[in-house]
């Protein structure tokens, strides 16, 4: 017997900026939901003003968590510190796990056309905040598509669905990342861990219908805990679904690091002052 999830909170996607002026939604991270364990922070990055997005973002320090970046269109290119660059396209992903710390940039490889994607921040147990960084490039062609329904197709970027799994791994709070496509008329039933926090982000089309209730295009839904969460569209719609295991851990933020303790904050910062990362 499954027990459907239901909306048990809706949040809008507040018009900010970061970086060197990035224009942005942050829809986690913000007054009206500033967390949601394991989740710290969600932007949605669109425009085809390149004033919008030109500037990008230049190198930063990050520490204790994880970003996760996933392209929609445009082209952004990532730095660090340790030599590591690369190339983000068009349904293309990078989950980085930060861990002790490293310095990061993600700067815009064109100079005109659209922008769109998304960042994620994923927060680390406090047993793996201080672990070697490391990088997931997936390319497009490695990201499996299903159709778990008439008129649905996924993109499915970690978790698993219909036979497929996605190509993200060895991640401690065992995410699910799913890009759903709705068509016009279609509905379906997705299975989710029970007890994972999930949110559904409506980013294209005018709504879709999550949990049996209308969801507008740049709203977000918390889900309550349960196994199942239903999907449908009157219209065509794009809808981001993702879960992940709550830590239920002390958070310590400051900016680009997230620890457990006051006192962790502190070092982070004097570590990268002093050039340890």
């Amino acid at each position: 017997m499954t027990t459907q999830r239901h909306i048990t909170r809706r949040v809008r996607g507040m018009d900010t900026s970061d970086g060197a002026g990035v224009k942005l939604k942050r829809v986690i991270g913000q007054p009206a939901l500033d967390m949601l364990d394991p989740f710290l922070l969600l932007d949605e990055f669109r425009s085809d003003q390149a004033g919008d997005y030109i500037e990008g973002f230049p190198e930063h320090p990050h520490r204790g968590f994880e970003t996760v970046t996933y392209m929609l269109a445009g082209r952004m290119q990532h730095g660090d510190n340790h030599g590591n660059r690369g190339d983000l396209g068009p349904g293309s992903v990078q989950w980085m796990t930060a861990g002790r710390g490293i310095l990061h940039s993600e700067m815009p490889q064109q100079e005109e056309g659209l922008m769109w994607g998304f960042q994620l921040w994923v927060n680390l147990p406090a047993a793996d905040k201080m672990v070697e960084p490391r990088y997931q490039d997936i390319p497009p062609a490695a990201i499996p598509v299903v159709h778990p329904a008439e008129g649905v197709t996924v993109r499915v970027v970690a978790g698993e669905l219909a036979g497929a799994k996605g190509p993200v791994s060895g991640i401690s709070t065992e995410p699910v990342y799913l890009d759903i496509a709705l068509d016009a008329g279609a509905h379906f039933d997705l299975a989710l861990p029970e007890g994972h926090s999930a949110f559904a982000y409506v980013f294209d089309g005018e709504s879709a219908t999550v949990a049996g209730e209308s969801l507008a295009r740049s709203e977000l839904a918390v889900l309550s805990k349960g196994d199942s969460v239903s999907f449908a569209a009157a219209q065509p719609a794009r809808v981001l679904l993702v879960a992940g295991r709550p830590l239920a851990e002390p958070v310590a933020r400051y900016g680009p690091f997230v620890m457990n303790t006051p006192a962790q904050i502190h070092e982070a910062i004097a570590d990268f002052r002093a050039g340890k990362f």
